[in-house]
């Protein structure tokens, strides 16, 4: 029996064809018993059969494994649950007979509330508090619900059974051929499911309501909510009919089972998780209400039900082989999800916004600790730690950045050949480069392998010498320490205007090429005859760009005079804000380059800008102080002319963008203490606190609202801050909770931070939603720190293997900006450190080192502070 302890993958002597699932919950004792028959072919010599099972009391009497040729039952001798490896270990006394075999198991569970596995979650009813029984597989937590192989590969077909209180909804992945009512109790059995993966089944029983469309070749899409809510379930069935229909034609190949059910679930710890033809959502991800919800709401339901759908395709009809390829799920279905916004609402400028996909995976991938794309998974405790930026949105830009480089039609093309192919199958990431390589005749293979298998991205340094333009490409660390990475690089660039661009590969660590010649264009000595050069044009690639400083002031005079697409000034603002947190760059350059965006209107590129803005103003707290006051003036009027533009109210008519940046805008301008933001704020709050439903404060302006309400309020002045937990406990809507809560512990006041803190270990907040309340003002870091160590021990239990608990770590960790911190977060985690952890404290070390050498660094910084207070008494 050793032999199959501490392994990463389970033998593959036998092989699961077929289950059949019968499960009985509880929903009053949070139990359930049930049992499975598990069709296994045999393919080799073994007196063992090895498969998972956690966390479940196994009836060891009801084993059995029945040969189909001869019918004869054999019952193992020994039956043992290894815990530690999650494997349910069966030997028998012979042989068994290679071929097909039926192995049945009983067994009995918990119904755990831990948001993983077949686990309950709480809702109220006419006053009174309700469970409900949901199950989360991925990654891998159907071993939780019953024994299974549970490992992507190990594709069978489902039949479910459920008996359950015969007044409630019970769903799985297919619709119901048969319910048999027996007294207050009922049996309801649902149709084989296609061919699919363990991590993919799903069961939800509870009491719902739900709206209904169809699609035109007939599949019936439902949303399910909470009885009562049926109405905000209508904007997502909308997107889902519509995407549905989108991914047919994109992808060539029908949606491929009979009906699609999205469902939101109150207690539920990612987004949303794909489950065939069962979709289950957190409700914020899912239910959008005219009155409540702002247009980051809505933006976020159509994503996310983008993505959820785009899974039905890819991962769920093409699943991968292992959780190393992860990336081929997740980085296609954010990919996707945006294809699929932009059609149903071109209006909302998608691929602008994301840029701030790529950011997010070039901010993680820039630091040593990050990790490959394709990444080696030896245990499954660590796979919940690579569901991050990485996978999914460094995945999505490779993916962009190809699609780019081989054209839309191309690649859709071949994407449509690979899902053909590899239809109820499971595909590894070589398998999509040869059918795009096939389908393009490049050489996909090369050129993606440098971008999948090694960690990291290049910056490319271009200077230009006597009318030769230099390239020079060396891996790009936030810290500042060379990397020795190589990669081939799909080169875009531009000279002077967009009309002539030009792409290329760079396979070399540098290239010299004659301007003439590649562009047609020569570079005058002048800096402001529109003779500029913009490399990675519209942001298409994943990798950074580091301009000589005389190109540098071309591109700033370029964007004052508006010569630049919006993608490009939000690449060149990103890049060098990079570039300066890795001491590449000054912070005055940086703000220099800031105050070029005074006239910017476009949401992307501010809503960064607003980012950049907090970063710098947090790390100039440590760093100088005495010059925060005259960087907060100079944000504000960075930010002014937008805001008198938007004004609060909304105009009639006008775009998503707008309603967006309204609220990001008064926001920034309330946190920098701008005195007319926060009283005009307090007045409409005042005005919401009397009548909810007054017209001063739309969802829109929500937040900021809240925001500026908590930055007054202060341990001898508390009455906003229990206005807002007023709200809060009134509300029933998760949308308008985490928003409270998302605003709370911006407060300057280290004692209401803390009592912020302990509220969300509370029973008033769902634990899913703890980490929205872990935006600490800089001034309640400490505090912070402090209140994590006091509670880690109650922080590790609740939160568990979960990859929330990473949350807290990577939030109140990486703001510290100092080497003393670094030894005190290692000292303390010395000896708590979990394999669920490891990677997310790594990366929050790093991100602490890297601050401290950047405050070092604009301590020593020559005529900042004159530099500063200039662009402070600057007219804008």
């Amino acid at each position: 029996m050793e032999e199959f302890k501490g392994q990463p993958r389970l033998p593959k002597f036998a092989v699961p064809k077929r289950y059949d699932i019968r499960l009985t919950p509880d929903l009053t004792s949070c139990k359930f018993g049930g049992s499975v028959a598990i069709d296994v072919d045999v393919v080799g010599d073994t007196k063992f059969i090895v498969l998972n099972a956690a966390d479940l009391t196994i009836n060891n009497r009801s084993v059995s494994f029945t040969n189909k040729a001869s019918s004869k039952a054999l019952e193992p001798t020994k039956v043992e649950l290894v815990e530690a490896d999650e494997i349910l270990v069966l030997e028998f006394a012979e042989t068994l007979p290679t071929g097909m075999g039926v192995l049945a198991i009983g067994f009995e569970g918990v119904l755990n509330d831990k948001m993983k596995g077949f686990y309950r979650s709480s809702y109220e009813l006419n006053g009174e508090k309700k469970n409900m029984a949901v199950t989360q597989f991925e990654p891998a937590d159907a071993r939780r619900c019953f024994p299974c192989w549970d490992e992507p590969a190990c594709k069978a077909t489902f039949k479910i059974t459920l008996d359950v209180p015969s007044e409630l909804v019970a769903l799985s992945n297919m619709p119901v051929i048969d319910e048999k009512v027996d007294g207050n109790m009922k049996t309801v059995s649902y149709q084989e499911s296609p061919i699919m993966s363990t991590y993919l089944v799903a069961v939800v029983i509870g009491l719902f309501d739900y709206v209904e469309d169809h699609t035109s070749d007939g599949i019936k899409v439902r949303v399910y909510c909470q009885v009562g809510k049926a109405n905000q379930g209508k904007f997502a069935l909308n997107v889902a009919v519509k995407t549905l229909e989108l991914y047919k034609e994109y992808f060539a190949v029908p949606y491929s089972l009979p009906k699609l059910d999205m469902i939101a679930i109150p207690d539920f710890a990612a987004g949303a998780m794909e489950n065939y033809g069962l979709v289950t959502y957190r409700e914020t991800a899912l239910l959008y209400d005219d009155q409540h919800s702002a247009a980051a709401n809505k933006q976020r339901v159509a994503t996310v039900v983008a993505h959820e759908l785009a899974h039905q395709w890819f991962g769920n009809l093409v699943t991968m082989e292992w959780w190393t390829h992860l990336w081929l799920n997740e980085g296609f279905a954010t990919w996707v999800s945006y294809l699929a916004a932009d059609s149903l609402f071109p209006e909302w400028k998608i691929w602008t916004q994301f840029l701030d996909e790529c950011t997010e995976g070039l901010r993680l991938d820039g630091l040593a600790e990050s990790h490959p794309i394709e990444v080696e998974v030896n245990h499954t405790g660590e796979i919940d730690e690579i569901f991050d930026a990485i996978s999914y949105r460094k995945g999505a830009s490779v993916i962009r950045m190809l699609q780019n480089y081989l054209g839309a039609e191309c690649f859709q093309r071949s994407l449509a050949s690979y899902i053909k192919k590899y239809a109820c199958s499971n595909a590894k990431t070589e398998d999509l480069w040869a059918a795009l390589e096939e389908g393009s005749g490049e050489p996909v293979n090369k050129l993606m392998n440098s971008w999948t298998k090694q960690k990291g991205y290049p910056v490319i340094s271009v200077k230009v010498r006597e009318e030769k333009l230099e390239l020079e490409q060396s891996q790009f660390l936030s810290s500042g320490s060379p990397g020795d990475g190589q990669w081939i690089v799909p080169i875009t660039l531009c000279c002077g205007s967009y009309d002539v661009c030009k792409n290329f590969l760079l396979y070399n660590k540098s290239d010299s090429f004659d301007i003439k010649e590649l562009l047609g264009c020569s570079i005058s000595k002048e800096g402001d005859n529109g003779g500029w050069i913009k490399l990675n044009v519209n942001q298409t690639g994943f990798y950074r760009v580091k301009y000589d400083k005389d190109l540098a002031a071309r591109l700033g005079y370029a964007i004052e005079k508006k010569q630049l697409s919006e993608t490009d000034r939000f690449g060149i603002l990103d890049d060098h804000f990079a570039l300066c947190m890795a001491r590449q760059q000054t912070l005055t350059s940086l703000l220099t380059l800031m105050a070029s965006y005074s006239e910017e209107t476009e949401y992307t590129v501010l809503s960064n800008l607003i980012t950049i803005s907090y970063k710098i103003g947090r790390i100039a707290a440590d760093a100088r102080p005495e010059l925060l006051d005259y960087l907060k003036q100079f944000f504000i009027s960075l930010f002014q002319n937008s805001a008198e533009k938007l004004g609060w109210d909304s105009k009639p008519g006008e775009s998503h963008l707008d309603a967006l940046l309204r609220g990001e805008i008064f926001t920034a301008l309330a946190l920098l203490g701008h005195k007319e933001t926060l009283n005009e704020a307090s007045k409409r709050f005042h005005a919401f606190l009397a009548d909810r439903t007054t017209p001063l404060l739309p969802p829109d302006i929500r937040k900021a609202a809240y925001v500026a309400v908590m930055q007054k309020v202060s341990a001898s002045d508390r009455s906003g801050y229990e206005s807002l937990l007023r709200v809060y406990r009134e509300t029933d809507l998760s949308q308008e909770k985490t928003r409270i809560l998302s605003s709370l512990a911006s407060c300057p006041d280290v004692n209401i931070v803390l009592e912020v803190l302990n509220f969300l270990l509370s029973s008033e907040v769902r634990s899913q939603d703890a980490v929205y309340g872990l935006a600490v003002s800089i001034e309640g870091r400490e505090t912070a720190w402090k209140w994590l160590k006091d509670n880690w021990d109650h922080i590790s239990k609740t939160w568990g293997s979960g990859f929330l608990i990473t949350r807290f770590i990577s939030s109140i960790v990486s703001p510290f900006a100092s080497y003393e911190k670094v030894r005190e977060v290692e000292e303390f985690f010395s000896s708590r450190c979990k394999p669920y952890i490891a990677r997310t404290l790594r990366q929050s070390i790093e991100r602490v080192q890297i601050n401290a050498k950047w405050v070092e660094s604009i301590r020593n910084e020559g005529h900042l502070a004159e530099a500063v207070k200039e662009l402070a008494y600057r007219k804008y």
